[in-house]
Order: C-alpha cells, then sequence, then structure tokens
C-alpha cells in the first residue's frame, strides 16, 4: 500500500513528486512511456511565462506568477538551464494598442513586475529585426527560457534520490474506490495507494471520470513548431509573442536555451489524443505567421519540426486539489499553456494539501539538491582537462553538432532513471539534437547503449515499446 500515486512523469507530475518527497510518505510515479518526460513535456515552446496573460484570480494566474519566481533559485539548486530572456508582445495596429493595455493591467493585477508599453523607436532598440509593421510592444522582462527536458529530469531525479519510485512502462487502466484508498490496475499489476494525484495530461479526464461525478473534458490542442539550426539563434534575443487570441498566445519566435530559433505553435483543436505529427498545412502557418513578427526570420536554416498536444479543459482553468467528491483524488488536471511555468508552484501547492490530509511529517534528511551531466560543449579548456584526466570517455566526441562525448553518454545511462532509449540519451545529452538529426552519431551512440545496458543491439529502441531500430543482421540474411 502505498500513501501517494502519482499517474504521469511529465513537468507536473515530476514536480509533484519532488515536493512529495519532502514528507515521510511511500510514493509512486506510474508512467505509461519508457521514460519521463514523454508528452507534452517534451513538444512545447520552453518558455518560463512572465504571467501577464493569464486573468486575474484564476489558478493559472496565481501558478504562473509563483512558479516564474521560483525559477532562478530552483535552476541553481537543480541544476538545469534557465535564462531571463524576457517577453515583448506584439502590436500591428494602433487600434489594438487597448488590448497592451489590458494585458498590462492584468500583469499588474497578476503582481508580475516592470511591464510596460514601448513605442517608437525604442522598439527596434530592443529588436532590430522586428517586423516594420509593429506599433508597439509589451515588454515584460521577467519571462525567461528553459530547457523542459532538462527541467522534468531534474524533478524526477530528486525525487528519485529522495525515495520515489518510477514505474515505467505501466498505463493505468482502471480506478476503483477501495475502503482504505484506491485500487489501480495497470498493463503491469494491480496497485494499492491511500492517494492518488492525476496528472495523466491530456488522459487526466479519463482518469478524473473514473472516481468523480465532477465530469471534466480535455481537448487536444495541436501546435507545430519549427526549430532552426544555431546558427539564426541570436536571430532574436527575446521571446517575441503576437498578441494573443481564445486559442492561445499565437506565433512566437524564441531563442533557446541551447541557441537554437524556435517557432510555433500553431493551435488546432482536434479530437486524436495521440495526433503529434506535422502537416503541411500547419508547418506552412508557422512560416506564415512568423514572418508577421519578423519578415527576415532565415526559415531556410530550419532543422527539424515538431508537435505537442496541450491538455485544454473546458472552464478553461487548471484543475487543481481533491476532487469534492472523491476523497484523496488530486487533479492536476487541464494543464496547458502556461503549464512548464506553472510546474514548480503545482508542484508545492498539491504536495502541502496531500501532506495536510495524510498528517504527513517532513524528512530530516530531504536532499534538495543533484547535479546534471558535465556539459563539455559549455566547459572551459580547463575543465574538459579534469574531465578527461578523471575518465577519458570525456575527450571521446560522439556526435560533433553538439560536441557530446562518450563520458556524457555513459553518465546519461548510469545516473538515477537513466535513460534506456535513443531519445533518452537525447534529452540528456542532445546527442542527435544538432543539426544533422542524429544522421552521424545514432550508430555511436547505440553502440554505447548496447555496451553500458548489457542488451542485444536488437533490443535498442528509439522511444521505448515497439520502436525497435533494427530488424536483424544483415549476415543473416545474405
Amino acid at each position: 500500500m502505498y500513501d501517494v500515486i502519482v499517474i504521469g512523469a511529465g513537468v507536473t507530475g515530476c514536480a509533484i513528486a519532488r515536493e512529495l518527497s519532502r514528507y515521510q510518505l511511500k510514493l509512486a510515479v506510474l508512467e505509461r512511456e519508457e521514460d519521463v518526460c514523454c508528452g507534452t513535456s517534451k513538444a512545447n515552446s520552453a518558455i518560463i511565462h512572465a504571467g501577464y496573460d493569464a486573468v486575474p484570480g484564476t489558478l493559472k494566474a496565481r501558478m504562473n506568477v509563483a512558479g516564474n519566481r521560483m525559477m532562478d533559485a530552483l535552476s541553481k539548486e537543480l541544476d538545469f538551464p534557465f535564462k531571463r530572456n524576457g517577453s515583448l508582445v506584439l502590436c500591428f495596429d494602433e487600434k489594438d494598442l487597448p488590448g497592451l493595455e489590458v494585458l498590462r493591467e492584468r500583469a499588474e493585477a497578476n503582481g508580475v513586475p516592470d511591464v510596460r508599453i514601448v513605442s517608437g523607436e525604442e522598439i527596434h532598440e530592443l529588436e532590430p529585426n522586428l517586423s516594420p509593421e509593429v506599433t508597439a510592444v509589451l515588454d515584460a522582462p521577467t519571462g525567461g527560457i528553459v530547457c523542459p527536458f532538462k527541467m522534468t529530469i531534474a524533478f524526477a531525479e530528486n525525487a528519485f534520490e529522495n525515495g520515489v519510485e518510477f514505474h515505467f512502462n505501466t498505463e493505468a487502466e482502471n480506478i476503483e474506490k477501495t475502503a482504505d484508498g484506491y485500487r489501480i490496475t495497470t498493463s503491469a499489476g494491480i496497485y494499492e495507494t491511500r492517494c492518488i494525484v492525476n496528472a495523466a495530461g491530456v488522459y487526466a479526464d479519463r482518469f478524473n471520470n473514473m472516481v468523480s461525478g465532477r465530469k471534466l473534458h480535455i481537448t487536444p490542442r495541436k501546435g507545430e513548431y519549427i526549430l532552426l539550426d544555431k546558427k539564426a539563434g541570436n536571430f532574436v534575443s527575446h521571446t517575441i509573442f503576437q498578441q494573443p487570441t481564445k486559442l492561445g498566445k499565437g506565433i512566437l519566435i524564441t531563442p533557446t536555451v541551447h541557441g537554437n530559433l524556435l517557432t510555433g505553435p500553431t493551435a488546432e483543436d482536434i479530437t486524436d489524443k495521440e495526433a503529434v505529427n506535422t502537416t503541411a498545412e500547419g508547418l506552412a502557418q508557422v512560416m506564415e505567421k512568423a514572418r508577421l513578427s519578423a519578415e527576415k526570420i532565415p526559415l531556410n536554416m530550419a532543422i527539424t519540426s515538431f508537435a505537442g498536444l496541450r491538455a485544454t479543459e473546458d472552464d478553461g482553468d487548471f484543475v487543481l486539489g481533491e476532487a469534492e467528491d472523491a476523497e484523496g483524488f488530486f487533479n492536476a488536471a487541464g494543464i496547458d499553456s502556461p503549464g512548464l511555468s506553472s510546474a514548480p508552484a503545482i508542484g508545492c501547492f498539491l504536495a502541502e494539501q496531500i501532506a495536510e490530509k495524510l498528517e504527513a511529517k517532513k524528512k530530516v534528511n530531504f536532499h534538495s539538491s543533484r547535479k546534471d551531466i558535465p556539459c563539455v560543449a559549455e566547459s572551459t579548456p580547463e575543465e574538459i582537462a579534469r574531465l578527461v584526466a578523471k575518465d577519458p570517455a570525456y575527450g571521446n566526441v560522439i556526435c560533433r553538432c553538439e560536441m557530446v562525448t562518450e563520458g556524457e553518454i555513459i553518465n546519461a545511462i548510469k545516473r538515477p532513471l537513466g535513460a534506456r532509449s535513443l531519445d533518452g540519451v537525447k534529452r540528456r545529452t542532445r546527442a542527435g539534437m544538432g543539426r544533422c538529426q542524429s544522421g552521424f552519431c545514432s550508430p555511436r551512440v547505440m553502440e554505447i547503449l548496447t555496451r553500458e545496458l548489457q542488451i542485444s543491439s536488437l533490443e535498442l529502441t528509439k522511444s521505448g515499446k515497439d520502436s525497435y531500430l533494427l530488424t536483424g543482421s544483415t549476415k543473416e540474411n545474405l
């Protein structure tokens, strides 16, 4: 019997698990995929929103602003990349200026500092590559960018180090109320728990509706993106938004913490909760609308495209807390934008509620920090020399695009909750994320995975389950 089981190992579920691990509780996370960060958490804008867009008084506003404030200390404590590059919201017509003023007033009501409206020559002093059609911008300096993979993995590793169990390839299929709590039937067996945290992304409505009379309905909102080469990474320094609509914040252009340029997303409500494919129409829309913000954006430097799904609940706000008619069942549902920004605050919010309900005491030996994999590409010559002296594998470059070494890949495999697939290595080290998109390094990464995991190359997958990379040996077919 567990005290709490979290369903879903995305950024929200892992943040909640990490905060719960501060307490003397028996905890587990159930995840249907082979790793953390396999859903919306790996396919989003990688933005830490300032908090000016959410309607004052909503959970989105409260969690966004609180999460934003936590990011500086948290990124240092858990050693993941984060930068406050600031956000700009573009206005293209003077008649739309009242819309910017609404956002400024929301920022003030939400407690977002230093937000102002800029016009005239200062616009292009802030961002020289913006379209000449821009008449005014909302400047929000507390906006930031983050690595969503590293952030999620950091939460998960720290939770694991503090005693949280992670059960991968374990898909929750049914939930039943019992005298002592809940019984969860999964693809890997039955789990009993006193409390459940429902952090299941686009499937959170399904689990809520198994136990609660207050039915939720989540619509997957597809967003398609284009990622540009690092040569385009300095095209803008801020995150550039267009004035928002009811579907979202429009097509953005933003640098990433790793030096690329990202543009997107589209906002298409769909019914298929697995439809993460890109489309010609969607990518064409991204390109067309990105050029409205910056007509000279170098889209010819695109190196890949991807799509993610946002879990949009019908009421438009996050659904957080214990279900009124299902004691011990806590929702973290409808976590669409600004979910990434809000995850740290959601973790604190729900962990405190659950700890109070279970009368849990805090641990005296909680370890709040973790160290990430050393990054050779960002190290000084002296730091690299020390790494190589300690382990020569850090001198053997495997991924030339991103300058990822064998030592980093081995570290990614052997560390807590280590990589078990090509994508697992990719998210932890960036091997395969460069210009050639793993065209050259994947065979070497596969060799290292096979050796370190002591498995057959035929067992290797791209991303778990049946995504096998090889079907056999050529010599067997001669």
